[in-house]
């Protein structure tokens, strides 16, 4: 067992140095592999180290360049898809010197600004933005200030990379197999977008626009019917209990995130009403609960964790080359068809 000193104090370098008998210089270039260092004292120094419970500082570490510490920010910690990607990106940084801490922007921009700074603040060497809400301005300078790559916002910045799928096309996917089960009364439940600056890059915003898009081009654009909410549980809730009472309910409803299509769902079963019998439900994102044969439900796949494993792939690039000119990745979405979608009654 390491035998710690008797005082609270961090083990220092020094403690080391003086444990094993050697220089402070010695123990530097023991701990970085470097070149002079003979195998008795790397032996005595690691043995040192073993026996303090030394490990090195952080802060030291990032005076000298680098803190090997990577942050990840995420809106929601209860949207199962984010747990998909962050797998990817511990996955693609497994076996390197990296640290991975993540936090919660709250899905306020104010609190992104604190998340972020205090990132920054720490001294971390990338940064992964999942969804941000942050202005394309705030974007720029969190990417000015450290190496950064950018999940589910559509942003051309030459600052930082993105990746995404194709929203857009991902929606109009959920309409065509609707369509082609025979509903004309589809409804949509979005996340409720209020910033015109963030229109064009939100996910959101883009699946409400491939949704309504594709019931024109089936000639259905009197039956066009969305219900603003959140990508939440509770959003998918009150988006049902909304759609349900209109006077002509639809036949099927397109939740825009698996989250918010288990609770509409829930709404349906409270409203005594079976899944597909009486309404066909597709959600978006392909979450691991969504295969659940007790689910079952209808989604686009985006494929979070190989978007984990991209994001982690792009970090590493521009933490190596800071200046090469931004990526954008965009992925094509796949539908995923279940059983909670059937043609009408």
């Amino acid at each position: 067992m390491p035998q710690h000193p008797a005082t609270a104090r961090r083990v220092t370098i020094v403690d080391v140095a003086r444990h094993a008998g050697v220089s402070t210089t010695a123990v530097s270039k023991v701990l970085r592999n470097a070149y002079g260092t003979s195998p008795q004292m790397r032996s005595r120094v690691r043995a040192a180290v073993d026996q303090l419970g030394y490990r090195p500082s952080a802060a030291a570490r990032a005076l000298r360049g680098r803190t090997h510490t990577l942050g990840v920010m995420l809106p929601d910690v209860r949207n199962p898809f984010f747990a998909d990607i962050l797998d990817g990106v511990a996955e693609h940084l497994d076996g390197t010197e990296y640290q991975l801490f993540m936090t919660s922007g709250c899905d306020d921009a104010a609190s992104e600004a604190r998340v972020t700074e205090a990132m920054i603040d720490r001294s971390m060497d990338g940064l992964i933005l999942i969804a941000p809400v942050s202005s394309p301005a705030r974007l720029d300078h969190v990417a000015q200030a450290v190496p950064t790559v950018v999940i589910g916002r559509h942003s051309r910045s030459s600052r930082y990379d993105t990746v995404n799928d194709d929203d857009f096309a991902g929606a109009a996917l959920v309409v065509d197999h609707l369509v082609a089960l025979g509903h004309r009364r589809i409804a949509h439940i979005e996340h409720r977008e209020t910033d015109p600056v963030r229109l064009a890059e939100m996910p959101n915003a883009l699946r409400a626009d491939g949704y309504r898009h594709a019931m024109r081009r089936h000639g259905l654009a009197g039956h066009i019917d969305v219900a603003a909410t959140t990508y939440t549980r509770d959003g998918g809730y009150h988006g049902a209990q909304l759609l349900l009472a209109r006077r002509t309910p639809p036949t099927a409803i397109f939740a825009g995130a698996d989250v918010a299509a288990l609770g509409v769902l829930d709404a349906l079963t409270e409203a005594g009403l079976s899944v597909p019998g009486d309404i066909s439900v597709a959600g978006y994102d392909n979450i691991t609960l969504a295969g659940f044969r007790t689910i079952s439900l209808t989604t686009v796949d985006q494929d979070g964790h190989h978007v984990g494993v991209t994001a982690a792939r792009l970090l590493l690039d521009r933490i190596a080359a800071p200046g090469r000119p931004a990526t954008q990745v965009r992925s094509a979405p796949t539908p995923v068809l279940r059983g909670t979608t059937a043609p009408p009654r």
